[in-house]
């Protein structure tokens, strides 16, 4: 894959996911999933937007130059490592039925994540950098929607850490 076909390609992916937030966010009740399904929504189609301008300048230039790009959401180990700060709030927590709202947004998070992480492996080394920050920024949202989705489902799971256990005295 060149960069040019992985650009389309990486709008494809991004188009896919920002349709998803877009339509399910329709679905929810709970203010909590709608923030974040807004907020990411308007990620992703930024994302949209700094892929097509950089299809405008490949097409033009037959180059591309790498531009900030930045993201609502913290890296994935930051996610993570916040997690012991997070308190549940009863008000804001998901209802059962938007649970598959988020499960769709996962499974769209996953495959773009995927993406991003094959592209950044296959591309020559010049090409990287325009996709290296696709691949953090979508492991974040990645992240943030599984942490919502273990938390609506109410597994005793919090960004798979094990919140309470049975065993312990």
């Amino acid at each position: 894959m060149n960069l040019e076909e992985a650009i389309k390609t990486a709008l494809e992916y991004e188009h896919e996911v920002t349709d998803v937030y877009v339509e399910e966010a329709g679905k929810l009740t709970s203010p909590v999933a709608k923030k974040i399904f807004a907020d990411l929504g308007k990620e992703e189609q930024g994302h949209v937007d700094y892929l097509n301008h950089k299809l405008k300048e490949w097409e033009e230039t037959g180059k591309v130059t790498v531009e900030e790009l930045d993201s609502i959401v913290p890296n994935k180990a930051a996610i993570e490592a916040g997690v012991k700060n997070l308190k549940k709030n009863p008000e804001g927590q998901i209802l059962d039925e938007e649970v598959n709202c988020f499960k769709k947004a996962l499974e769209m998070e996953v495959k773009a994540s995927n993406f991003f992480k094959e592209i950044v492996e296959k591309l020559p080394e010049e090409d990287k950098p325009l996709f290296q920050r696709f691949m953090e920024i979508e492991e974040g949202h990645e992240a943030i929607i599984k942490a919502e989705l273990d938390g609506a489902r109410g597994l005793g799971y919090w960004f798979d850490f094990q919140e309470f256990n049975l065993e312990a005295g």
